[in-house]
């Protein structure tokens, strides 16, 4: 057998592909932008979720659970009893391929058993888990079982009369609603929480009879105010709504905003003992519990000697057995302090409206939900006037030969071949072909005088009918009005009394009682260049001689407030310190004053540019970058109620910070740069941001080596001719300043 040998070449040896096909940049490394690659492969990934899995739409539901609840409805299990959830999980995979098991946690959560909705969908029979409980699992669907709730009725309501548009299925076997013609702003009645890419949604539920009316009053008055018909949210584990009307208010026309909810207890006399029935929609009895074994470990919560969860048939129960002496009100205000007992439900109502998605108020979502429902209608009645007319047409047909009912039987009778019926019959009573063929069909039986004219008196009514629907269609109050009788059908009929308790003039959860004893006096703040604090009252700033300060040192701010007010300091290394002005003790002019680093534990080499006093958080802080980039941020923001002294990412580190300035309300500022130029910008002009680091918007356009040297309240300069100054859109570059107004208030600050 010959041996076979290879000889080595020094040339490089390309891949051949069959022979004399050579593959190009075989072997090659192909560079390609991560833009590109985002584009072509990562953005239909996320516009897919956001458009097609994530996001509720105005109807109020998600794909997967229009297709389940749509599924149902054609299993006839409105009407009809419950059938084994198994059986309902199996025929949704036809409108849903995504498994059973997600398909079965979709229906198990709208189930009324499950207690996760206010109003629940399903009506549901066996083990169907709870919300409340994170340990307490469903059953598997071979033994629970489901129909429909009656209230579905109103989301299916005339969905076979064409009031909204079918699609095809992922396969093109069946045809399923794009969205369901709902009769009540399914939307805002249940809690949703969606997680997409890049965005996400979280709408709070509403009570249904104060939902329906509101909608009645906004389309009655698009000024309705709405919080006098719904006050606030009503969740479906009731539990204790902490009222704050600002926040309320940026919910109903923002859409954004938190809702404080705490349990609800009873304290059982006679027995020291404590009985929590019903806790915040964001946690679970498990997580309570956990969080009080860990306090009870670490010696922080001594009060309880005993902790139950006595959760049965009749409902949430979590029992605390309190040791002698112990008041039970003190101690559920140190819990609501520490535990999950008192949560923030945090509001983010970020809905698809024809596919885009939109955070939008209450306000802004019930005028959209008006507009679909609105369509709605006008498609069932345009469908019911097509249907009466073609009734009319063939009856005015029938009519036509009540005049000789003999002569129709001779041309049927006499024509010689079928075809030839119904055009003899358009000749000898002059009626189109569609008529001629309804009459054609009429069975020998009916060809009496009494059949006819029993048919031929709908016409009169059908004539009247026609013209109600034609008007209805001409005029959008008349559908409005349909929409408020339809809506006050459905609070009279579904509306349930409020499970949430409103709290309203409640103070602060867990305020210290050593914060109410703080000493409230005026004093006189000063603060050094060098980061030294002096706290003096009144009476030892009479009569006294000049200040004593380190050597270099100068004071840079003064401020007249209270004792008892909250001190935060911001400093170079984009952190911000928190304390009380009265851990600061109080001195005298001829001391030298706290040092603040030192006082504070500040890091080493970090030093403090802005010091801000507040009582309320009220405000905004202005950050100005090198870039001439402003970042408007809440002082809200800096607000914690754990009481945490230092805060990180204060505000952005992505570029250099020109200048700080607190604002207590929308004002107009001045902005010199080094250019020499002016602007006066209005702080309305500046978008606020959410988050403390946010490098914010554009406001001035600055040239190579030029800066922002000052910025200041506009009220404080005096100008001969401020409308030269003032800026109507940013970013801007300001006017040349005038010599007249180039004086001393200009100076940096």
């Amino acid at each position: 057998m010959a041996r076979k040998t290879t000889k080595k070449s020094s040339a490089p040896v390309r891949p051949q592909l069959g022979e004399g096909v050579e593959i190009l940049n075989a072997g090659s490394v192909l560079e390609d932008p991560i833009t590109r690659t985002l584009e072509t492969n990562y953005m239909p990934y996320a516009m897919s979720v956001i458009v097609s899995r994530a996001l509720p739409e105005i109807d109020g539901f998600k794909p997967a659970h229009r297709k389940l609840l749509y599924t149902m409805y054609g299993m006839g299990l409105l009407k009809g009893g419950r059938t084994k959830s198994a059986n309902i999980v199996g025929s949704t995979m036809r409108l849903n391929p995504h498994g059973d098991a997600a398909i079965y946690d979709t229906m198990v959560r709208m189930g009324r058993g499950n207690e996760s909705l206010l109003v629940p969908f399903v009506d549901s029979k066996g083990n169907f888990g709870k919300a409340y409980s994170r340990d307490m699992s469903y059953a598997a669907a071979r033994y629970t079982e489901a129909k429909l709730d009656p209230v579905c009725e109103e989301l299916f309501r005339d969905i076979d009369r064409e009031t909204v548009d079918f699609v095809p299925n992922y396969d093109g076997t069946t045809t399923e609603p794009t969205l369901l013609p709902v009769t009540f702003p399914t939307i805002l009645a249940n809690n949703t929480l969606g997680i997409a890419v890049g965005m996400a949604c979280n709408i709070c539920s509403f009570n249904l009879a104060e939902l329906c009316n509101t909608t009645i009053a906004l389309m009655k008055d698009e000024n309705h105010d709405i919080a006098t018909t719904m006050p606030a949210p009503d969740f479906a584990g009731g539990g204790q709504i902490l009222y704050n009307e600002a926040q309320m208010r940026e919910i109903y026309e923002n859409g954004r905003g938190s809702v404080r909810v705490r349990a609800r207890y009873n304290a059982v006399p006679g027995e020291n003992m404590i009985e929590i029935t019903q806790i915040p929609p964001t946690t679970t009895v498990e997580a309570i519990m956990d969080k009080i074994t860990e306090l009870v470990k670490a010696g922080k919560l001594k009060e309880i000697s005993d902790m139950r969860d006595e959760t049965d048939l009749n409902g949430l129960k979590l029992t605390l057995d309190l040791k002698r002496g112990v008041d039970p009100e003190k101690l559920m205000a140190k819990l609501f302090k520490s535990t999950p007992l008192e949560d923030s439900f945090s509001c983010n109502f970020n809905i698809l409206i024809s596919g885009q998605p939109r955070v939008m108020g209450v306000r802004e979502i019930l005028k959209e939900w008006t507009a679909f429902r609105m369509e709605c209608v006008r498609r069932r009645t345009y469908y019911d006037l097509r249907g009466k007319e073609k009734r009319l047409h063939l009856l005015q047909g029938l009519a036509a030969i009540l005049l000789d009912i003999d002569k129709a039987i001779h041309i049927i009778r006499h024509t010689e071949e079928e075809t030839e019926v119904v055009p003899n019959l358009m000749i000898g009573f002059g009626i189109d072909e569609v008529q001629a063929d309804y009459v054609a069909e009429i069975k020998l039986r009916h060809l009496n005088r009494e059949y006819i004219l029993k048919r031929t008196g709908e016409i009169e009514q059908l004539e009247k009918d026609i013209e109600d629907l034609n008007d209805i269609l001409k005029k959008p109050a008349r559908i409005r009005r349909i929409i408020i009788h339809e809506l006050g059908d459905v609070a009279k009929k579904y509306g349930a009394p409020r499970r949430s308790e409103i709290l309203y003039d409640l103070p602060e959860t867990g305020a210290d009682e050593e914060e109410n004893n703080i000493p409230d006096y005026p004093v006189t703040v000063f603060f050094t260049r060098e980061g030294y604090l002096k706290k003096i009252t009144p009476q030892s700033l009479r009569g006294t001689g000049a200040h004593k300060l380190k050597e270099g040192d100068e004071i840079i701010r003064q401020l007249e407030t209270r004792n008892n007010v909250e001190a935060l300091f911001f400093t170079d290394q984009h952190q911000v310190y928190k304390s009380r002005l009265s851990e600061f003790e109080d001195g005298k002019v001829g001391q030298m004053g706290i040092y603040l680093p030192g006082k504070l534990g500040m890091d080493e080499g970090e030093n403090i540019v802005w010091m801000q006093l507040t009582t309320d958080y009220s405000g905004w802080m202005l950050f100005f970058f090198a870039g001439g980039k402003c970042a408007k941020i809440p002082l809200a923001s800096y607000a914690t109620k754990q009481n945490r002294r230092k805060l990180l990412n204060a505000y952005s580190d992505k570029d250099t910070l020109a200048k700080m300035l607190y604002i207590p309300e929308e004002t107009e500022i001045a902005i010199r740069t080094s250019a020499g130029r002016l602007l006066l910008v209005g702080t309305a002009q500046i978008a606020e941001k959410a988050t403390r680091d946010s490098q914010g918007v554009a406001v001035v356009t600055l040239k190579k080596n030029q800066s922002i040297l000052s910025v200041q309240p506009a009220d404080t300069l005096e100008l001969a001719n401020p409308h030269r100054y003032r800026v109507r859109s940013l970013p801007a570059t300001g006017a040349l300043l005038r010599e007249e107004d180039a004086g001393e208030q200009l100076s940096l600050l």
